[in-house]
């Protein structure tokens, strides 16, 4: 069974996240409400995942994502999601430009919905980068003076959109009906168009979608 720890400082969303992950068969091993206490509990417990908000004590500001960060880099088989009430997207660049594979950003409104969350704890423990559609939503919406996607087919952007949530090939195949073929063709354009290199990798794919992105 999946070990979890959970952190967040406001006591019933806790709460709440902890019965949700115990639905979906995770066995929620501790709780903390600040930066100090997960990372006791992450040395004590030895978790499969981690699960915490952005912000808590003592400044209420980045504290998650340092607690990703040391977890990836002295925990590497731990995975981690880090949860957001408001989307920042810089926050997502961030916790994805540490170049770690296990991690996802997502906004708390989306793992209320327990379909959603087992869909990011699988994908999370099987090593892969995952980004709530919200902040990718917010990233192509983003004006620039040159606008490169606008050279992507309607197909393209609902492929590129995916891939930025960190979907595999076979993923997006399935969610737009797609043959496995037709998706590595839609690929290999964005990544052309786009001027990005191509690469296999999810999480080196989805970097590059969103560091593409965020600088626009």
């Amino acid at each position: 069974m999946t070990r979890a720890v959970v952190a967040d400082d406001a006591v019933l969303f806790r709460e709440g996240l902890t019965r949700l992950l115990a639905e979906a068969g995770i066995d929620v091993v501790g709780q903390a409400g600040d930066e100090a206490g997960v990372m006791t509990l992450v040395e004590r417990r030895a978790p499969d995942l981690v699960v915490t908000d952005i912000r808590m004590p003592p400044t209420h500001t980045t504290e998650g994502l340092r607690v990703a960060e040391s977890v990836r880099r002295d925990h590497p088989g731990t995975a981690v999601i880090v949860l957001s009430q408001y989307v920042e997207p810089h926050y997502a660049l961030a916790l994805l430009g540490e170049a770690h594979q296990g991690v996802a950003y997502l906004l708390k409104d989306r793992v209320t919905d327990l379909d959603e969350l087992v869909d990011a704890v699988g994908r999370v423990l099987a090593g892969r980068s995952v980004v709530d559609p919200a902040v990718v939503t917010e990233l192509l919406g983003r004006p620039a003076a040159r606008d490169p996607l606008a050279e992507l087919s309607a197909r393209e952007q609902e492929v590129l959109s995916l891939m930025a949530q960190g979907r595999s090939n076979r993923a997006i195949a399935s969610r737009l009906h797609l043959t496995g073929k037709t998706v590595e063709s839609h690929v290999r354009s964005i990544f052309l168009k786009l001027d990005l290199p191509p690469t296999d990798d999810d999480h080196r794919r989805v970097m590059a979608v969103l560091t593409h992105l965020g600088a626009r």
